[in-house]
């Protein structure tokens, strides 16, 4: 170690020529220690870096590289070379009288201009506040990430990219990851009862996506869209956001009112529905309203969305088909997502798209996105395709079920009939009617629930009519036996 001191008030300099740091470092870290210790107080006048130079017996370039960072820093005031001094105000004080100071009233101001898809989605937001975050019952979309088998998926990834496809690297087909293509295809013609080729497959960043471009492919300002009432928000905002003039079809026990859509609206360009089952009431569409709703579409020239929401889960009764496998039309456009039966933030979902539409979507999906993310499409074609996915479906199916039948079991213990919940054939989530005996709404009961910790759904928020049924949307799914018990009787209590 060389040690020189100065004949200036930085006499606590010490040089190491043979230590990590740059000279100039330790000349800028001294000195700044110096004058955050107080050591060289405020407007301490510094000698010149020719003098300082000299004392240190370093370059001159040296002491002025470290002084030009002092000044940029804030820790003195002046010209290099002479009349150098300590800041009156250091950055760190200036920092703290920030951080202390009240903030300044702000003057009002006026909101410019905001698009259609911003008002439409704020809309929605305020509609349906429960949006996807932490585990917490009863959320509808909750599934039980416990079950997923992670060890095998890692094989899967590890196997995908251990040695990966060159088009997985490169930017790919905008369509996604062609095996996957084809062993959605295949899944969807054996499982669901699909008539599509895996060219008609577009992988998609989830199903909010695959409704967004549906919406922007299909949709003018002003189109009239049948939609369910009640229905999904989500859907809603977007269709909103491409213009659409949005007509609300009410659902009974045989789904969407077919006869109620040609007498408001024969003229609409698109229906969306979720015809396996409804969203929220879990409804099963019927043959009739099927075919009905098929024939008009044919004959307006029209095109049906159809949302295979929860399709998976069904636990009573043969699986009933896709809507899109009774169609010899080519009109309906299917959608689908892995998001609940494997895990949400996966954020994969698909769109068969009819063969007559296929060159529009390219076009549009080319203007948004060019391609989805193709990280993770190869781990799933081979989860799909060597059996993981069918068997992961039939443990949850047999989980669901009972655990739909242990959320009825204890409504029923606990709440002294005042939520009342009957048996559904499917879903993950159960629709929970309030008895007359119950003395509050189901917003209230909804606002009770959300101060908790609680999510419960009101079911009147999904209607958009003046009057609406009153109940809650609880799911199960995400649940634990010990935790359907506890959060059934937390949920009792607010009903006191």
């Amino acid at each position: 170690m060389a040690a020189r001191s100065t004949k200036s008030p930085l006499q606590s300099i010490m040089i190491d020529r043979s230590g990590e740091k740059s000279l100039q470092e330790q000349v800028f870290d001294q000195v700044r220690e110096a004058i955050l210790t107080g050591q060289l107080p405020p407007a301490t006048r510094l000698p010149a870096t020719r003098i300082l130079a000299l004392d240190l017996q370093l370059s001159r370039n040296t002491i002025l590289g470290a002084f030009e960072r002092l000044h940029a820093e804030g820790y003195i005031e002046g010209l290099a070379g002479s009349g150098t001094r300590v800041s009156k105000i250091l950055p760190e004080e200036l920092l703290l009288a920030r951080k202390n100071s009240p903030a300044p009233a702000r003057s009002k101001v006026t909101a410019g201009k905001l698009s259609r898809l911003s008002l439409a989605c704020l809309a929605s937001t305020h509609q349906n506040r429960h949006r996807p975050g932490p585990k917490r019952a009863f959320r509808p979309d909750l599934p039980d990430l416990s079950q997923f088998p992670f060890k095998l998926w890692g094989q899967m990834i590890t196997r995908s990219w251990r040695n990966p496809p060159t088009e997985a690297l490169l930017t790919g087909e905008m369509e996604g990851y062609f095996p996957l293509r084809q062993s959605i295809s295949d899944y969807l013609g054996a499982v669901r009862g699909l008539h599509c080729s895996p060219e008609q497959v577009l992988i998609t960043s989830g199903a909010q996506q695959a409704l967004d471009l549906i919406a922007r492919v299909i949709i003018d300002p002003g189109d009239g869209v049948w939609l369910e009432d009640p229905g999904y928000p989500g859907l809603r905002s977007t269709l909103q956001a491409a213009g659409a003039k949005i007509h609300d079809i009410p659902v009974d026990e045989g789904g969407l009112c077919v006869e109620q859509g040609l007498r408001l609206a024969p003229n609409s360009v698109l229906a969306a529905i979720t015809p396996s089952h409804q969203y929220p009431l879990g409804i099963t569409m019927s043959l009739t309203r099927r075919l009905e709703i098929l024939d008009w579409a044919q004959k307006a020239n029209a095109w049906i969305l159809e949302d295979d929401y929860d399709s998976e889960f069904r636990y009573a009764g043969k699986p009933h088909l896709a809507l899109q496998g009774l169609d010899q039309s080519q009109r309906v456009i299917y959608v689908g997502t892995f998001s609940k039966v494997l895990f949400p933030s996966l954020r994969l979902g698909y769109v068969v798209v009819p063969q007559p539409l296929l060159a529009s979507f390219l076009a549009v999906r080319t203007s948004l996105d060019d391609y989805p993310a193709l990280a993770l499409q190869p781990a799933l074609h081979h989860f799909i395709i060597e059996g993981h996915f069918a068997s992961h479906i039939r443990k949850l199916r047999k989980l669901y079920a009972k655990r739909q039948q242990m959320l009825i079991d204890a409504l029923l213990q606990h709440t002294k009939g005042q939520l009342i919940a009957a048996r559904a054939q499917a879903g993950m989530h159960l629709v929970v009617r309030l008895a007359p005996s119950c003395g509050l709404g189901d917003q209230q009961i909804s606002d009770r629930a959300e101060k908790a910790g609680l999510v419960a759904p009101a079911l009147s928020r999904y209607y958009q009519g003046k009057s609406s049924p009153q109940g809650l949307v609880l799911g199960y799914a995400g649940l634990s036996e010990q935790e359907i018990d506890r959060d059934v009787r937390r949920l009792a209590q607010l009903l006191e």
